[in-house]
């Protein structure tokens, strides 16, 4: 079965990989989107907000709690957009879009720096990188491969 299937040599039980789901979301409040950068990314690099889903809790309530527990806001709901398969080692990333509930950005030791980017800033550095020109930008936004890039281009283009 290709890797997608371990049997055990003793009892011959099938085991098979395990997938562990994470939610990563886009929260905009009118014309701002929230981000955050992890210390160990990229110098200018931010991305939108993610983390795993516990047991037990719903993926609604895992985007809940991610983003209150990385930046203190609180959400108004969160809506599903789409997935992609990501090698941590074996996660799934479900991405939603949110609105965010309050403003105030409070601190935590999971990421750097949590910030609101107006959607200039985003169309901004987004179009530097397209040109080819990343760094020309106001920061550098996820990569184009990732699922937060894509998010990161579809709150933009529901905020026109």
């Amino acid at each position: 079965r290709g890797g997608w299937l371990a049997r055990c040599l003793r009892c011959e039980r099938e085991h098979y990989p395990r997938t562990d789901p994470a939610v990563i979301v886009a929260v905009g409040e009118g014309t701002r989107l929230l981000m955050g950068r992890q210390a160990s990314w990229p110098a200018r690099r931010y991305s939108v907000i993610a983390g795993f889903v516990e047991p037990g809790e719903t993926l609604e309530q895992a985007v809940s709690r991610e983003v209150m527990e990385e930046t203190g806001i609180r959400i108004t709901g969160c809506r599903y957009l789409g997935s992609q398969p990501w090698p941590f080692p074996t996660s799934l990333m479900l991405g939603f879009i949110a609105d965010a509930g309050s403003a105030e950005i409070r601190g935590s030791d999971e990421l750097e720096e949590a910030r609101w980017f107006e959607r200039e800033e985003i169309v901004a550095a987004l179009d530097a990188e397209a040109r080819g020109e990343p760094e020309s930008g106001p920061f550098l936004p996820p990569a184009r491969i990732s699922i937060a890039h894509w998010l990161v281009r579809q709150w933009v283009a529901a905020t026109t």
